[in-house]
């Protein structure tokens, strides 16, 4: 089983800025909170090895988690933020009004973002792939957590379920949650999406 775990809540959520992989953004007090309830989860599940993104706030929830599940953390660059470019420490509001929606744009491949240094999808599709293909082959009939962001999880899912666009766009991973997928006959299937304690149920995302 792999299992895509989203940093808790950290300071650039709160904000509402791109801080993509700016150095000192660091998990908020809830952020620190929601890793640990889903480390309470994850003691259940026998994980055998957790790899995360370098990014500050991936790996202070990975930390967190890792104490649960008596594990040390391996970080893995494929399971970084997303070079953000020239958008990079700016608000989501000033970005929309310059460029429009930048987001829908980029999980549609448009030029116009990357002509402004942020990563294309297709390029943390592909190294998203390749962490997954490494889990695969070394970590079979094992349970591994993977720690990122929420671009690379949708990547996944949005490989497992063939998603266009519009619904990539539209689809919001929760800080702290579990996206669960197995592996059958080399065939992915989703067996969880923002699967987060009950407590939690109540949050906007």
């Amino acid at each position: 089983m792999i299992i895509f775990l989203r940093h808790g809540q950290a300071e650039n959520n709160t904000e509402k800025i791109l801080a993509g992989r700016s150095p000192g953004v660091n998990l908020t007090e809830t952020g620190i909170q929601q890793a640990e309830q889903t480390g309470k989860m994850l003691e259940l599940l026998n994980v055998s090895k957790i790899y995360s993104s370098p990014i500050d706030r991936a790996l202070q929830t990975a930390e967190i988690v890792g104490k649960h599940c008596d594990l040390e953390i391996i970080p893995d660059q494929r399971l970084i933020e997303l070079d953000m470019g020239k958008f990079t420490k700016m608000p989501y509001d000033e970005i929309f009004a310059k460029h429009g929606n930048v987001f829908l744009k980029f999980y549609e491949g448009n030029d116009e973002v990357s002509e402004n240094g942020v990563e294309t999808f297709a390029t943390v599709q592909k190294r998203v792939f390749d962490m997954v293909d490494f889990v695969v082959k070394n970590h079979k009939n094992e349970n591994v957590v993977l720690v990122t962001h929420m671009d690379p999880i949708k990547a996944m899912i949005g490989r497992v379920l063939n998603l266009k666009p519009e619904i990539l766009f539209e689809l919001i991973i929760a800080n702290a949650s579990l996206n669960i997928f197995k592996n059958h006959d080399q065939k992915f299937y989703v067996t969880g999406i923002n699967v987060m304690p009950s407590v939690r149920f109540h949050e906007t995302f």
